[in-house]
């Protein structure tokens, strides 16, 4: 890039505090219901514990190994980076906790409020103090620190208490309390259940009770963030152990690494400070105080009591997942995948039809194998038993369960011993490329001869995220597809990424090359004066190879619209090089989470969905698959999707060149993409309910052709659909 080259790249971890301001905002959004932007705040705090156990920990590793290298989007060293993302993040705390204070504000008129320990009635004092002394203080394990009581070892993210004690004869020492462990985070006052204050706050006002012979002159709550972004393969090297194994050495050894980031709440004395940055060895600028309770996520905790109690109007209108438009129910669904393809769209549609899919092919005579890829799945994941119980029933069953799923290691290590007991074949990703796609091959004999049914989807087989998170699910009986599963699962198996798949993208061999090929001959279109078009939905955009052949793309005159949740590295409408690319990004009600890649306009386009991102560890680092859209009903269904997503004006934003992020208004009657969906949904299920059993029973190229027209923007559904359930979404 020449000095006159206008900057067309975002720094990658700054554009992820950027999402992760989106989030907040919902938090500040007063027309979403209170707790639902608790939820959204808890979500923020979340977020932000996770960026610097991961992100901020590989920055400060590579700062000291590598300090000339540089982010080869930005430029920005990694110190240079740190310096910034601390900047931004003391912006973000402040934002934060005037989101909360204004959240409290608007509590109160609903009767919850937090307590302040400065503003408590006789009657409340009364009850917290005796509390405190018969619940809490008999709970603690108070430490001072001296010569005989070395300075402890402070666990990530929870919470305590440091005292600063004088004695008589004027030496000043330090004492700290964890009051994290044994304790509930939240107390309610018994007669009035809506007033709480937190445990750390009990402690804090309390604890000159526990050290009577010293004096107290000065107290604070804070808490230290650790890096958590450490190799496996660390392990593998370091001992004579199998992959399982050491994946447990690395859950806790993670536990105990080096502190990146120290938090206080509220006040918080010079010596205080200044001794606990030396023990912990960190600089000053890793330190941040908060207003406010530095973890809000007890906000989650907040909204599983008042579920329970009722909370009328402090949370959204229930949806449930309908039944899907193109599974009849109660009949087995393996003759329907036989007669035509299934897209099922989370979650808006059941996630049942694919889980019955696996129950089906458990009891199945015909059913000779079953070859399955797990990421992330549910506590109690009706997926797993299905698994188990093929496996059971005499089936040939491989699993290919991912431990290095970050933060969800020991759910998965757990499965994977309860799969290996009932005899499944597990084996634990693809040496040093994660597993992350999400694919299924069943494989059958059927009147003498092979046949197939896979599944590709872009997210995890996870009943609980299946509720929250948009994703679509495509499922064919389309033999090239089963022959292409197959090649991909033989590679894992043996050890070599499929690099010969027909039909499905697989990464990390051809995913990425093949994308690169579809732009440039949308660039090639352009050139030759036909219509070009590329229409993306993805959570991140980091592939600078692929950033670059966007901006080529824009420049030859392709028309470039993207959907991007969280990160984008690429700077859109810069005169000259990214004024065809819209960016735009959903953060509302469900985590947007599926990833479709559509090449071409409408009449001749190419249409894939897939699990992975355009980042490079998704291209070049990890087993990806994407797979393509045959169906015309099906990717007409897509169409639709992507362009109700681009009408969305309640909850899009738009990607500025700066980098900053706009409420997208385009002039139309208000369009939340999100909630259409669901309305679409409940339509279609409405309408099979009043057509009976004959609508049911017909022909699937009927039915077919039924959702097509039904999907199209020319029915005005969306207005038909809002008039129809009007009651339900204004309840």
């Amino acid at each position: 890039m020449d000095a006159t080259t206008p900057i067309l790249y975002h720094n990658r971890e700054l554009s992820w505090l950027k999402f992760n301001q989106r989030v907040l905002e919902q938090a500040c959004d007063r027309s979403i219901p209170l707790l639902e932007r608790m939820k959204f705040l808890s979500i923020f705090t979340n977020n932000l514990d996770e960026f610097f156990m991961i992100r901020v920990g590989t920055l400060t590793d590579s700062a000291a190994i590598n300090p000339d290298a540089v982010d080869n989007k930005s430029l920005m060293s990694p110190s240079e980076q740190l310096s910034a993302i601390f900047e931004e993040v003391q912006k973000l705390a402040a934002q934060k906790d005037e989101a909360y204070r204004a959240l409290m504000s608007d509590f109160a008129g609903s009767g919850i409020e937090h307590l302040s320990m400065d503003y408590l009635t006789h009657e409340q004092e009364a009850y917290l103090e005796s509390y405190f002394k018969n619940e809490v203080q008999p709970m603690l394990s108070p430490q001072i620190i001296d010569k005989h009581h070395p300075f402890p070892f402070l666990r990530n993210k929870e919470a305590y208490i440091c005292i600063q004690l004088q004695t008589k004869g004027e030496f000043v020492k330090l004492a700290i309390i964890p009051v994290s462990t044994g304790f509930e985070r939240i107390v309610f006052l018994p007669f009035d259940k809506t007033k709480f204050v937190l445990v750390e706050e009990l402690v804090l006002n309390y604890c000159e009770q526990i050290f009577q012979s010293y004096i107290v002159v000065g107290k604070t709550i804070f808490r230290v963030t650790r890096n958590a972004d450490i190799n496996v393969e660390e392990a593998l090297y370091d001992h004579d152990m199998d992959y399982r194994s050491a994946m447990e050495e690395l859950v806790k050894k993670r536990r105990k690494l080096m502190p990146v980031r120290i938090e206080f709440q509220n006040r918080a004395e010079e010596a205080i400070v200044e001794q606990l940055c030396r023990r912990l060895e960190l600089s000053r600028d890793r330190v941040f105080f908060n207003q406010t309770p530095m973890d809000l996520t007890f906000g989650f905790l907040l909204c599983c009591r008042f579920e329970r109690t009722g909370g009328k109007g402090l949370f959204y209108p229930a949806l449930a997942p309908q039944p899907p438009v193109m599974v009849q129910s109660g009949k087995p669904i393996i003759p329907q995948i036989e007669q035509h393809d299934i897209l099922l769209s989370y979650p808006f549609e059941s996630m049942k039809p694919f889980i019955s899919l696996l129950l089906e092919a458990a009891g199945d005579e015909s059913v000779l194998s079953i070859k399955m890829t797990l990421y992330r799945v549910a506590r109690e994941s009706q997926i797993v038993s299905a698994l188990i119980k093929a496996a059971e029933n005499g089936k040939e069953v491989h699993v290919v369960v991912e431990l290095r799923a970050r933060f969800d290691e020991e759910n998965n290590i757990i499965w994977s011993k309860r799969l290996e007991e009932a005899g499944v074949n597990v084996v634990y990703g693809l040496g040093e490329y994660k597993v992350h796609s999400k694919l299924l091959v069943i494989t059958r004999r059927v009147n003498g001869q092979i046949c197939f049914i896979t599944q590709v989807g872009t997210g995890n087989y996870n009943e609980s995220t299946a509720k929250l998170y948009t994703d679509l699910c495509l499922i064919t009986a389309k033999r090239e597809f089963g022959e292409d599963g197959n090649r991909i699962f033989t590679g894992i198996l043996t050890g070599n990424p499929a690099d010969n798949t027909k039909y499905l993208l697989a990464a990390p061999k051809n995913m990425k090359t093949m994308i690169l090929h579809f732009i440039n001959e949308e660039i090639r279109a352009a050139e030759e004066g036909r219509a070009a078009e590329i229409t993306v939905k993805i959570n991140s955009l980091t592939d600078k190879d692929i950033i670059d052949r966007l901006i080529a793309a824009s420049a030859a005159g392709v028309r470039i619209r993207m959907i991007i949740r969280g990160i984008c590295c690429l700077r859109a409408g810069v005169p000259g090089y990214t004024d065809n690319i819209q960016v735009i990004s959903i953060v509302g009600r469900f985590l947007e989470h599926s990833r479709v890649y559509v090449f071409g306009p409408p009449e001749r386009s190419l249409i894939y969905i897939s699990s992975a991102d355009f980042m490079t560890r998704n291209t070049e680092r990890r087993v990806e698959v994407a797979a393509p859209i045959f169906d015309p009903a099906i990717k007409k269904r897509i169409l639709v999707m992507l362009n109700l997503a681009f009408s969305d004006n309640v909850k899009a934003k738009r990607l500025l060149p700066n980098g900053e992020y706009a409420a997208v208004k385009n002039g139309g009657p208000p369009i939340d993409s999100q909630i259409d969906l669901f309305k679409i949904a409940y339509l279609h299920n409405e309408n099979r309910r009043e057509q009976g059993m004959k609508q049911v029973a017909m022909s699937a190229q009927t039915k077919r052709s039924d959702i097509a027209q039904e999907h199209s923007p020319e029915k005005s559904l969306f207005a038909k659909a809002a008039d129809k359930l009007r009651a339900l979404f204004k309840k």
